[in-house]
């Protein structure tokens, strides 16, 4: 067994057994290479990645191509998940050499970590040409590679900069148009989601612009998101038989799933059905919050209820198969029931993807229409798939199940722990809210340090106790949403102190935004920041809105100057690619249209609470309680229930029901 042997990522052990003399990112690798003058092979992926499988069956597991990268190259396999800091600087590299990236991620290296020349998945015997081609150019022409080390360093660094912005703008409405204009060229109004295959779910795209149609009063973007959230809970993407949803589509109307599940995906794909569901009370809605949530409770928790990372897309050595089925095997489960459910989820003889004769799941009629076609009550209907999928479940349930990753991430957890609040407060569950609790234990007795700093990893040895800047983002932003769930300070002055945390040791007054790594972390070539939101939102988003509602309950000017100078420096960006900065809109519809602070106090609070959370105000802030010291809820208690509306520093009077309230809300 090489180096790896002895990690605790699911990722690295999974290669711990290949002829590649693999090294783990470190001080002993990176010191062996510049005392034997070798290039770096960094090699980068994750445990639920299916072409890193390919690939190091095709390539890592080969003894020969392991002689030639054990020869030329001090060879370093990466957990992108563990260490996003290493990932970030040579994705740079490589979307800057070639124009995309993407898992398994190679970029080799000058001895000093350098790089100069990457890209994702090669084939055998690309990729063995290609070694051999870069340890000879290394070896004869040491000045070129230096040369080019240089201008790609230099590229690293600057990719995702923005500049500093002095003068701090009135912004209006019309500073959305270009941005919601440009938006709306990419929407895709037959299948939903944005352009062709492939399609992401991308939540966070999905709720900035819910709460743009909301506020904007615009039909043809809420026509869109309705769409998407259709075609999504209907496509392959989502597993109708367990639950939960893959992390995106192949094809371009969500049918056939790339079929790794990831927490982060689901995590934030709860908190979209949940707050949609209050904004357009949909039972769809509903019922895939319930069955994601089940799914995440059932194969992605662990005995501590923190929330393992994620499942693999393969089992037995391939992709999708747990998941799939013949129409034969559905009719030996079901026997006479088999034809309904063919109907209902579209599973023919042929076979309805690339595999033969199997059938990835998928709907295509709402349940209304398909009840009628088949001569059924909607309950007889549904009665009827309800029995059958449990039968089909329960002998999926024998088969050879996906690898786990059973990496505990901050961030991640701090999504799902989201995901759960925004989930108990969109339908008041009660058992969402008690794993809400357990979850937050969790994190704050297992992921802080003695000195109250986060902790990335669960159960990291004692070097690799490091945390991200999205580590304590996610996790603030969490104890924000349970704050507003229970009204209970102790969430809120915990996200407090986190918050200040990242200001110490990331925040830069120079360049006004975060770093991604702690001033006192290990240096690498480039010190980054992530600004782009991408498939979850960027850390620096989420903590200029972290900071904007800590801000506005806190009454504090410091953290509210930091998310201005933020969004200020991202202003100029938003129009060009908005897709990229939809988490950065969702901050720039609440400069716009202001924030609602919304204090519920006295004796019936919580039935206040409860009630108020069934209308759609999604710029608000919330906050109460029979008692409390956040500054605005001074002289504001009393043994009455009652409801305060106030905005850019002014409150209401005190109504006394919802439908009061409501009016102060909407003028």
């Amino acid at each position: 067994m090489n180096r790896l042997a002895n990690s605790t990522s699911p990722y690295l052990l999974q290669h711990a057994n290949n002829p590649v003399n693999w090294y783990p990112w470190g001080a002993e690798a990176l010191q062996k290479a510049k005392e034997e003058n070798k290039l770096i092979l960094v090699s980068i992926g994750y445990s639920a990645c299916h072409w890193c499988h390919v690939m190091e069956h095709e390539s890592f597991e080969d003894e020969q191509v392991a002689a030639v990268m054990n020869e030329y190259f001090v060879c370093i396999k990466v957990d992108r998940e563990e260490r996003p800091d290493v990932d970030q600087v040579y994705m740079s590299a490589v979307q800057l050499m070639t124009g995309r990236g993407g898992w398994p991620l190679n970029c080799i290296c000058l001895p000093d970590q350098r790089p100069i020349y990457g890209g994702t998945y090669f084939r055998k015997n690309d990729w063995t040409s290609l070694l051999f081609n870069l340890a000879d150019f290394y070896k004869q022409k040491p000045a070129e590679a230096e040369d080019y080390a240089v201008k790609l360093t230099q590229g690293i660094q600057q990719y995702e900069f923005v500049e500093f912005v002095k003068e701090q703008p009135a912004y209006a409405k019309a500073d959305l148009e270009p941005i919601i204009s440009n938006w709306k060229k990419y929407f895709d109004y037959t299948e939903g989601g944005f352009g062709s295959a492939p399609k992401f779910p991308v939540p966070n795209n999905w709720i900035s612009l819910m709460r743009a149609s909301h506020l904007l009063k615009d039909e043809s973007i809420a026509k869109a998101v309705k769409l998407t959230l259709h075609k999504m809970a209907f496509g392959g993407i989502y597993d109708h038989v367990g639950g939960g949803f893959a992390r995106y589509s192949v094809d371009g109307r969500w049918h056939v799933p790339h079929f790794e599940k990831m927490l982060y995906d689901n995590a934030q794909l709860i908190s979209l059905y949940a707050e949609a569901y209050t904004w357009n009370p949909d039972p769809l809605y509903k019922k895939i919050v319930e069955e994601t949530v089940d799914f995440t409770l059932r194969e992605l928790i662990s005995p501590q209820y923190g929330f393992y990372s994620a499942l693999d897309a393969d089992s037995e050595g391939k992709e999708g198969k747990f998941y799939i089925f013949t129409k034969t095997e559905i009719e030996e489960i079901l026997g006479g029931d088999a034809e309904l459910f063919c109907i209902y989820y579209n599973i023919t003889e042929d076979g309805n993807w690339e595999e033969e004769a199997s059938n990835v799941l998928f709907r295509k009629e709402r349940d209304e229409v398909m009840a009628a076609k088949l001569g059924l009550t909607i309950n007889e209907l549904l009665d009827r798939i309800a029995i059958n999928r449990k039968k089909v479940f329960d002998v999926r349930s024998l088969r050879i199940r996906p690898g786990l990753d059973y990496k505990i991430l901050a961030s991640w957890n701090g999504l799902m722990l989201k995901g759960l609040c925004d989930a108990y407060r969109a339908f008041d569950e009660p058992e969402y809210l008690d794993i809400a609790f357990k979850n937050v234990n969790f994190i704050l007795n297992n992921l802080l340090n003695k000195d109250g700093r986060l902790i990335r990893v669960f159960n990291a040895t004692a070097g690799d106790q490091i945390a991200f800047l999205d580590d304590y983002a996610n996790i603030i932003d969490a104890l924000i949403a349970l704050y507003e769930a229970t009204f209970d300070e102790e969430w809120l002055a915990k996200a407090k102190d986190l918050a200040d945390l990242a200001i110490l040791y990331y925040y830069s007054e120079e360049t006004g935004m975060f770093y991604y790594t702690a001033g006192d972390d290990e240096v690498l070539i480039a010190r980054k920041s992530e600004i782009m939101d991408s498939v979850t939102p960027s850390s620096n988003s989420v903590m200029a809105r972290n900071l904007s509602k800590l801000g506005h309950f806190f009454d504090n000017e410091s953290y509210l100057t930091i998310s201005t100078q933020l969004l200020r420096n991202i202003t100029p960006h938003l129009g060009n690619y908005p897709s990229s900065y939809s988490n950065w809109v969702l901050l720039l519809l609440e400069e716009v249209f202001g924030v609602f602070e919304i204090a519920i106090t006295g004796n019936n609070f919580e039935d206040i609470r409860i009630e108020m959370e069934k209308n759609y105000v999604p710029n608000k802030i919330i906050l109460g309680g029979k008692k409390g010291s956040l500054p605005l809820l001074q002289d504001k208690f009393g043994t009455a229930t009652q409801i305060f509306i106030c905005k850019g520093k002014t409150c209401g009077l005190p109504a006394l029901n919802i439908i009061d309230a409501l009016k102060q809300i909407q003028g």
